[in-house]
């Protein structure tokens, strides 16, 4: 899979990107489909597929390094605010997106919805389970 990843391809320099930032552990560059100007994706350099599988140490420094780059966009950018998002549906490799928003810029927020009856116990219920 790892042969096939196009964030390990972009991380080998087998594929251009707009490189922000890179060290050894992590590779920043320009989204090619962004959502506002100066959408960013931070990569472990390391080929992990979920958030969730990457070890405490990766965790840690990824979101360190995502303050920092926040920092820098709403100063370079001039944005309001920067989103945050973890997603890994589209490519299969561990990465977040840094989104330069601004208060009217009426992009479309995550879908919401209204829990009925129990279901909030339940959805509760079963995370709890799951600790």
């Amino acid at each position: 899979m790892e042969q096939e990843c196009i964030f390990c391809k972009i991380a080998k320099e087998e594929i251009p990107c707009e490189k922000i930032y890179e060290d050894n552990n992590f590779l920043t560059f320009l989204d090619i489909q962004p959502v506002s100007d100066g959408h960013l994706l931070i990569i472990p350099k390391k080929h992990v597929v979920w958030m969730q599988e990457a070890d405490d140490e990766t965790i840690s420094d990824i979101f360190k390094l995502s303050k920092r780059l926040m920092l820098a966009i709403k100063k370079g950018i001039g944005c309001d605010y920067v989103q945050l998002s973890i997603v890994g549906k589209d490519v299969p490799h561990f990465h977040i997106h840094l989104i330069p928003r601004y208060f009217k810029d009426n992009l479309p927020q995550f879908p919401t919805k209204k829990y009925k009856d129990k279901q909030s116990t339940e959805a509760a219920q079963k995370i709890i389970v799951g600790l």
